[in-house]
């Protein structure tokens, strides 16, 4: 069978290609940025497709060509500059669905989320139920998969930031730690999937895809610190008002392009839980979700996810750290002009080439403490502090070297903040 899986380098649907291509189908895959995917999943038929873009049938029909079924993994949490709620959730959704119609696709998967329903209390829910209703007046064999939390050997999103807090140091940090979630494997949800292209499955139903019993999110966060082999800590619950200062922090930088786990729709979900109705899945499909034990102890963690779950709070303290640095350097070479330009004259520089080059300096400093702020121009940035830095110490060699024995350290501190910025550029991946 040929299957086009749309959002299919994502946390679920980089799964469901893995499971489809060991149950032996030609698999069709698109998204929006594939050279990466591309060469992780070879196996595939890569096309780039945006959802927010493709709000026509006829968008969609040269994807279809030849193809038997679709899944669809596409969603996005939020608005922000990189993705469009409603031209992804709604809009080019509903458009996929009335093309798999038009072309005669057999079978159209659909996963939407645990809790999707009337009076959604927030815009990712209401497009998703918006979606959901779209498809179940189409004429066609579909399978909607409402996922609960969903757990995988990968992290991202919501399951990177639990690993982030189950990993802190002395405590485990938790908002809404009493509110109630069903996990699921997502090779669960990959096997779900796999199971509801099958002829003999039910068609023009919504399964839930949840383990059996319900965890404590405080609980959750022990038994995944546990799994990570770190010594164990008490579960602190963090008043409500931290949640919200730190939605509407995380909201604020989801416009600069960082799409933290932390905004408000994820905050809502924490707050709400994540329960949808257990044993569906088996009952309907045949496919038993593993319980959070299970799921645990099916992937052992190791000395990478210790790292990743160390690590995860470091990352956006580092970035701004440098930040500040370099805004900071900028700013002083600007307010002491002439002072910074007396470092150089001392070494026969012209007072006008000094304080031209002083000038330039500081504000190539002020530039990448900017760009280093935007999720897009941020790695560009990163590489340009490495450079920067370099420039810099060359320069001081070739010019003032004995600003090496100030006793201020000027040079010598521009190392440990040039490594500083190569960390951060090698944990700048989102997945």
């Amino acid at each position: 069978m040929r299957v086009l899986v749309v959002g299919a380098y994502g946390l679920i649907g980089s799964h469901v290609l893995v499971a489809l291509r060991r149950a032996g189908h030609d698999i069709v895959a698109a998204g929006r940025r594939i050279d990466a995917a591309r060469r992780a999943y070879p196996y595939a038929r890569w096309i780039a497709a945006d959802l927010a873009r493709m709000r026509a049938p006829a968008d969609w029909a040269p994807l279809l060509a030849g193809v038997d079924a679709v899944i669809n993994c596409a969603g996005v949490l939020q608005d922000g500059p990189r993705d469009d709620l409603r031209g992804v959730q709604v809009d080019g959704t509903v458009a996929l669905f009335q093309a798999c119609a038009a072309a005669g696709v057999r079978r159209l998967v659909h996963v939407s989320a645990v809790g999707v329903g009337p009076g959604a209390g927030t815009a990712f829910f209401a497009t998703k139920h918006e979606a959901d209703s779209a498809l179940a007046a189409i004429d066609i064999d579909w399978v909607v998969l409402r996922p609960g939390l969903v757990l995988a050997p990968m992290a991202y999103g919501g399951t990177a930031l639990l690993r982030g807090l189950a990993g802190f140091p002395w405590i485990v940090p938790a908002v809404h730690a009493d509110s109630r979630v069903q996990t699921v494997a997502v090779d669960d949800v990959a096997a779900a999937a796999l199971r509801a292209l099958d002829p003999a499955a039910p068609a023009r139903v919504a399964v839930d895809v949840v383990a059996d019993e319900p965890t404590r999110l405080g609980d959750l966060l022990t038994a995944l610190r546990a799994w990570l082999g770190l010594p164990p800590a008490p579960v602190v619950p963090l008043p409500a008002w931290t949640a919200r200062l730190t939605a509407a922090a995380a909201d604020a930088a989801g416009w600069a392009g960082w799409r933290s786990p932390m905004r408000s729709t994820a905050m809502a979900q924490a707050r709400d839980g994540v329960i949808g109705t257990a044993g569906a899945c088996e009952r309907l499909l045949g496919v038993r979700p593993k319980s959070l034990a299970e799921t645990l102890e099916a992937w052992p963690a190791g000395v990478q996810e210790r790292w990743f779950a160390r690590l995860y709070f470091v990352k956006p303290l580092a970035l701004a750290v440098l930040a500040l640095f370099w805004l900071v350097s900028g700013l002083i070479g600007l307010v002491r002009i002439g002072d910074a330009a007396a470092v150089l004259m001392v070494a026969g520089w012209s007072g006008g080439a000094a304080t031209a080059a002083v000038v330039a300096g500081s504000l190539v400093d002020i530039a990448l403490a900017a760009l280093v702020c935007f999720r897009r121009t941020a790695p560009a940035a990163l590489i340009g502090m490495l450079a920067a830095s370099a420039a810099y110490l060359l320069a001081a060699t070739v010019v003032r070297p004995d600003l090496w024995l100030d006793p201020l350290g000027a040079l010598v501190k521009t190392v440990p903040a040039a490594l500083l910025a190569l960390a951060t550029l090698a944990v700048m991946d989102e997945r």
